[in-house]
């Protein structure tokens, strides 16, 4: 039997749902997924491996109009994307419309490779406006093919497996079959810690902070890991730790609790706070912290 392998990259408009279905796909938690846009910052890789099969499925942050220096890099990992990919999703859900983000549709729409685009959150509309909404991507993205899905109902996420299964080339695998990331260890910790600040402070707070993992030391029982979470004003370090430091223990009792469920060890976890003014417009910040800039 011929072994089959690729690269399935997932794009579109933040918040219709690409980290939940890369989660369902790989059939790992990869990406962090909240009811919150912009939670995806770069390109993330999840594996899947059969016998006979290997894809290699990419997150990639939600396509947008950049702010600042941060989005711009954001909308560079997004770009990249349309560039290496065997077979492409672009997902998109009952509520936007096609005029949204024509300029990175244009792109989409020149494309020489497979590109299945998938209408997310059907479980929430009904079968006339459904209808009407496959008319406006087919009209918009004639070579696409539309599949319908779910993926909070997982309603036909496994129909899109076995589609990207036919269009994938024949290949040996690209990475070992035990691998079902590229990121290191360390990048998980600092999305999972991320998530919590993500879920637990709102407005402006979730995307002025980064983490950075300072301190890994894993043995056969236990991890042990100092993060500094970097904000870029006084007043929101004293935001996140919160009054007597009770919102900085939350975040850090529940990111503790995720990385054991996620490691399978005993996590022991310290958190520190630390300002760099303006990181998200700073080149140098941004690249130390990770980011695509080019």
């Amino acid at each position: 039997m011929a072994h089959k392998a690729g690269f399935v990259n997932i794009v579109g408009n933040p918040n219709v749902g690409k980290s939940t279905l890369m989660n369902l796909l790989v059939g790992e938690r990869i990406s962090i997924a909240t009811f919150k846009a912009q939670t995806t910052r770069h390109r993330i890789m999840g594996i899947l491996n059969t016998d006979d099969m290997q894809i290699c499925f990419s997150d990639t942050p939600g396509v947008l109009k950049p702010n600042y220096k941060l989005q711009e890099s954001m909308l560079n990992f997004s770009e990249s994307a349309l560039q290496d990919a065997d077979v492409l999703l672009y997902v998109t859900d009952m509520i936007e419309t096609p005029d949204k983000n024509a300029e990175f549709l244009s792109k989409v729409a020149k494309m020489d490779i497979p590109v299945l685009l998938l209408i997310n959150k059907i479980d929430v509309s009904n079968q006339q406006d459904l209808t009407q909404k496959v008319e406006e991507w087919h009209a918009v993205l004639p070579q696409a093919e539309i599949i319908p899905i779910s993926a909070l109902c997982k309603f036909n996420v496994d129909a899109v497996l076995r589609r990207i299964k036919e269009l994938l080339p024949d290949s040996p695998p690209y990475f070992g079959k035990d691998q079902w990331t590229d990121k290191p260890a360390r990048f998980f910790v600092t999305e999972i810690v991320r998530e919590k600040i993500l879920l637990y402070y709102d407005k402006e707070i979730p995307y002025s902070v980064e983490v950075v993992v300072e301190r890994f030391k894993e043995d056969a029982k236990s991890i042990h890991i100092n993060v500094v979470i970097y904000v870029e004003r006084e007043s929101q370090k004293g935001i996140i730790i919160g009054h007597q430091g009770v919102a900085l223990k939350r975040v850090a009792t529940e990111a503790r609790k995720s990385l054991e469920k996620f490691f399978g060890k005993n996590v022991y976890l310290e958190t520190f706070i630390k300002v760099d003014k303006d990181w998200r417009s700073s080149d140098r910040a941004l690249k130390n912290f990770g980011y695509n800039l080019e």
